[in-house]
C-alpha cells in the first residue's frame, strides 16, 4: 500500500515536474498520500437551484439558470465594470464585473440558457452578483448537481494556473487509481459500534460527496480515526513507560500527619485534598508517577507540592524541585524554607549563580543524604547532581520544559526511578491536554483557597488614563502597592503604541512623590534581581515592567495591575499577568488599558477576562481564538500534527475515541488479537518518530 502513497506528484496525470516543484514548495504536498490527504477546506452546494426570486442576503453561494437579456459598460478606463442583466422567468438579477470585461464581451451571448454560481448582494434594494462563474447550460450541468471541493492554495499557485480547480482534477485522477489502494484501518467491531462509513468511502467522500450528509459521515469518520490514533499512540506510550519504569513505594504518611495537625497555616481545599490523595494513591502503586497538576495562579499548587514531599521524605527519599527561571526558584526556595523549618528539614538551592565552593557541598550533601529537598533551575539537570534517593522530582511551568528533560531527572539516582509531579498555572481546556500530555494523568484545583477575593477587572479606553491614574494613586495612599505592564522594550518602527521608557518617564512625571522600580528583559539578573527585592520590601511603591514578571514574584501587597495596550497580548498572557496580584487578603484590581480602534478578537479578549476569571473559561476562549497550535507552542514542537481534527469543535469525537482506545488497549495491550491486526500492520507502516497515526502514509 505504502509504495503507491510513497509516489511522487509528478507522475501523476496533469501535474508534471514543474507544478510538482511549485506545489512542494508552497504546500509541502511531496507524494500521493501527502495530495490525498489535502482536504478541501469546503465545498459549494451546486447540488440546487435557486429563482431569481428566492435569493435572500444572507445565503452561501448560489446557483441560478437563465439568460442574458443585454450588457452594458459603465464608466471608463480602470473604472469601468460591465453590468449584464440576467433573468429567469421569476426576476432578473444584475451580474457585475471589474476585470475581464472584454473577453467575458466576447463569450457571452444574449439570449443563451446559462448557469451562473456565485454570492448574491443586495444593493440599493436590488441583487447583483459580482465575478459569477458562468457556463453554458448543459444535460450534465444541471441533472441533479453535486459539491463542488475548494482548496486552500497560495496567491504564487493561482498566478501559475494551479487553482482550486486544479486540485479538483488532479484529485478526481488521482481517486481513480487510490481507490483500490486505500485498506482499511479499523476493525468491524469499532466501525459498527460507532456506526462509521468504511475508509474507502470516508476518502472519497472528503472530496466528492454526494450530498452534505454524505460528506458529514465522512468527515466523523476521519476525525474519529485520527483522534482515534493519537490517542492509541500516547496509551500506548504511557503503559510502556508504567511497565518499563517501576516507581520507588512511597507509603508513610507520620511526616505530613503531623505537619498538617500543628503546623498548617491555612485549611486545605477540597480541590487540594483531593489532589494529595490521588498523588499518594501513585506512590503506592509501586508504578512510576507522571502527573501533572494543572491549577489558577494562587490556586495553592506549591502547597500540594510541598505536602507530597512530606510524605517521600517521611518515607526515606529526597525531592528535587524545579522551577525555569532564577527569581522564581529564590521565591519557592525560600517559601518551603519556611514551611521546613519547624519540621528541621535540610533544603538547599541550586542555580547558575551557586558559587562552586557551595556548589560542592551541595554535592556532598545530597550524596550522604543530609539534604532531603533541592530547589533549583535547569542546573539540577547538571550530570554532577546525583542523589542518594531521589524519590519525587517537581517541575513548576510544564511548558517551559521539554519531556526530554523530564527524563534526564529519572537518571538522578541509582535504585529507583523517581516519580514526576509537573505543575502549570497555564489552564489549559481538557481536549488539548488529553492531546498534548495524554500519556501524563491530570489533577485539576479548581477552587481558589478560602478568604481570597475574586480580582476585579475593569477595561479603560485611552481617553480614561487620567482616571486610570486616580485609581492608582487611590490605592497607593492605602499603603498598597502598583505594577505597570508593558508590551514592548523600545519604540518599534512598525508599532507605534507607547513603550517602556516612555511610559517610565510619564509615570515619574505623574507620581513625583512615590519611589518606582523597572524591570525589563535587558538589564542584567543582578539589577532585575535588586528592584524585585526594593519592591518586595516595600522600598518602592510601582513597578514598571514589560512581561518579565509574568511568571514571578509573589507581592502580596500589590493590589493594582495596570497592563499597558491590552490589545496586544494574547489571553493566557494577560490572565497570568492579572494573577500577580490578589496574592493576599485585600481585594485586588486589574486594569486593562487598550486603544479605542480594537479588532474583534481584541474586543473579544479584553471582554472575557473582564467576565471570568475563571482560568479554564479563559483557556476555553483562547483556543477558539488562537487554535491549539499557538497555544502551547504545539505547532512549533509538532505535537498537533492533526489532518481533519479540530480541538476546539472536536471534543467530543476525542471523549469517545480516547476511550475506544482505552477500552481496546485494556483488553490487548500488545494488540495481538486477530480482530486488532489490521490495527497493528498500520501502525507498523509507520516511522518510530511519527505523531499521527491516522494518516494514510
Amino acid at each position: 500500500m505504502h509504495q503507491f502513497f510513497d509516489r511522487s506528484i509528478e507522475y501523476l496525470k496533469g501535474v508534471g515536474p514543474q507544478r510538482a516543484e511549485t506545489v512542494n514548495k508552497e504546500l509541502q504536498i511531496f507524494t500521493f498520500g501527502d495530495l490525498l490527504q489535502h482536504y478541501p477546506f469546503r465545498h459549494e452546494d451546486r447540488s440546487k437551484f435557486y429563482k431569481i426570486n428566492e435569493l435572500q442576503p444572507d445565503l452561501p453561494y448560489v446557483q441560478i439558470i437563465g439568460v442574458f437579456k443585454s450588457f452594458k459598460t459603465i464608466g471608463v478606463g480602470r473604472k469601468a465594470r460591465l453590468v449584464g442583466v440576467f433573468a429567469d422567468d421569476s426576476g432578473t438579477i444584475e451580474m457585475v464585473w471589474f476585470k475581464g470585461i472584454q473577453w467575458i464581451q466576447r463569450n457571452l451571448t444574449i439570449g443563451v440558457s446559462y448557469v451562473a454560481f456565485g454570492k448574491a448582494t443586495l444593493f440599493n434594494g436590488k441583487f447583483n452578483m459580482a465575478h459569477p462563474e458562468v457556463e453554458v447550460q448543459t444535460e450534465k450541468n444541471t441533472k441533479g448537481g453535486y459539491l463542488q471541493p475548494i482548496y486552500h492554495t497560495t496567491e504564487k499557485m493561482k498566478k501559475k494556473g494551479l487553482d482550486s480547480r486544479f486540485f479538483s482534477k488532479a484529485m478526481k485522477v488521482l481517486l481513480v487509481e487510490a481507490v483500490n489502494q486505500i485498506q482499511e484501518t479499523l476493525p468491524d467491531h469499532l466501525i459498527s459500534q460507532f456506526k462509521l462509513v468504511n475508509k474507502k468511502t470516508a476518502v472519497v467522500s472528503m472530496h466528492f460527496p454526494r450530498t452534505a450528509q454524505h460528506y458529514t459521515s465522512a468527515q466523523n469518520r476521519m476525525k474519529f480515526e485520527e483522534l482515534f490514533f493519537v490517542q492509541l499512540r500516547l496509551i500506548k506510550l504511557k503503559i510502556a513507560r508504567t511497565e518499563k519504569f517501576r516507581g520507588a513505594v512511597i507509603d508513610h504518611s507520620e511526616l505530613l500527619t503531623q505537619f498538617y495537625e500543628n503546623h498548617m497555616p491555612f485549611e486545605l481545599t477540597g480541590a487540594q485534598k483531593r489532589v494529595i490523595k490521588e498523588v499518594y494513591s501513585d506512590f503506592r502503586s509501586g508504578q512510576q508517577m507522571n502527573r501533572l497538576v494543572q491549577g489558577d495562579v494562587g490556586s495553592g499548587k506549591t502547597m500540594v507540592a510541598f505536602l507530597s514531599m512530606l510524605i517521600a521524605i517521611g518515607s526515606g527519599f529526597q525531592c528535587a524541585f524545579m522551577a525555569p527561571t532564577e527569581i522564581l526558584a529564590e521565591q519557592h526556595f525560600k517559601g518551603l524554607q519556611e514551611q521546613a523549618k519547624p519540621l528541621g528539614i535540610h533544603i538547599a538551592r541550586l542555580t547558575g549563580s551557586t558559587p562552586k565552593s557551595e556548589r560542592r557541598l551541595i554535592h556532598e550533601g545530597l550524596m550522604s543524604g543530609v539534604i532531603t529537598i533541592l530547589v533549583g533551575t535547569h542546573a539540577l539537570l547538571e550530570d554532577k547532581v546525583q542523589f542518594k534517593k531521589l524519590g519525587i522530582a517537581i517541575i513548576d511551568e510544564q511548558h517551559r520544559f521539554g519531556v526530554a528533560q523530564r527524563a534526564k531527572l529519572w537518571t538522578k539516582t541509582k535504585d529507583v526511578y523517581p516519580h514526576v509531579l509537573v505543575m502549570t498555572a497555564t489552564p489549559i481546556p481538557r481536549t488539548l491536554a488529553m492531546t498534548l500530555y495524554g500519556d501524563l494523568d491530570i489533577s485539576v484545583i479548581d477552587e481558589l483557597p478560602s478568604g481570597r477575593k475574586p480580582i476585579q477587572t475593569k477595561h479603560f479606553f485611552e481617553t480614561k488614563r487620567l482616571e486610570m491614574f486616580g485609581f492608582v494613586e487611590n490605592e497607593i495612599e492605602k499603603g498598597r502597592q502598583a505594577y505597570i505592564v508593558y508590551p514592548l522594550i523600545e519604540e518599534s518602527a512598525t508599532l507605534d503604541y507607547k513603550d517602556l521608557m516612555d511610559g517610565y518617564e510619564g509615570i515619574t512625571r505623574r507620581f513625583p512623590n512615590y519611589q518606582i522600580s523597572i524591570v525589563h528583559g535587558r538589564m542584567k539578573a543582578e539589577d532585575k534581581e535588586w528592584e524585585m527585592q526594593r519592591f518586595l520590601k516595600g522600598e518602592t511603591q510601582i513597578m514598571v515592567a514589560t512581561t518579565v514578571i509574568e511568571v514571578g514574584v509573589n507581592v502580596p501587597n500589590a493590589t493594582i495591575m495596570v497592563i499597558e495596550n491590552a490589545e496586544r497580548f494574547g489571553l493566557s498572557q494577560l490572565h497570568q499577568l492579572r494573577g500577580r496580584v490578589g496574592r493576599g487578603a485585600d481585594q485586588s484590581y486589574c486594569v486593562l488599558m487598550s486603544g479605542v480602534k480594537l479588532s474583534t478578537d481584541g474586543r473579544k479578549r479584553l471582554r472575557t477576562m473582564v467576565d471570568t476569571t475563571d482560568g479554564f473559561k479563559i483557556a476555553e476562549v483562547d483556543l477558539e481564538l488562537r487554535g491549539p497550535g499557538d497555544l502551547m507552542g504545539t505547532r512549533q514542537s509538532g505535537v498537533l500534527d492533526l489532518l481533519v481534527s479540530d480541538l476546539v469543535q472536536d471534543g467530543e469525537i476525542l471523549k469517545v475515541a480516547r476511550v475506544a482506545a482505552q477500552d481496546l488497549l485494556k483488553e490487548d495491550p500488545n494488540l495481538e488479537l486477530p480482530k486488532h491486526q489490521m490495527i497493528k500492520a498500520h501502525i507498523d507502516s509507520f516511522s518510530k518518530n511519527a505523531v499521527n497515526w491516522g494518516r494514510i502514509s
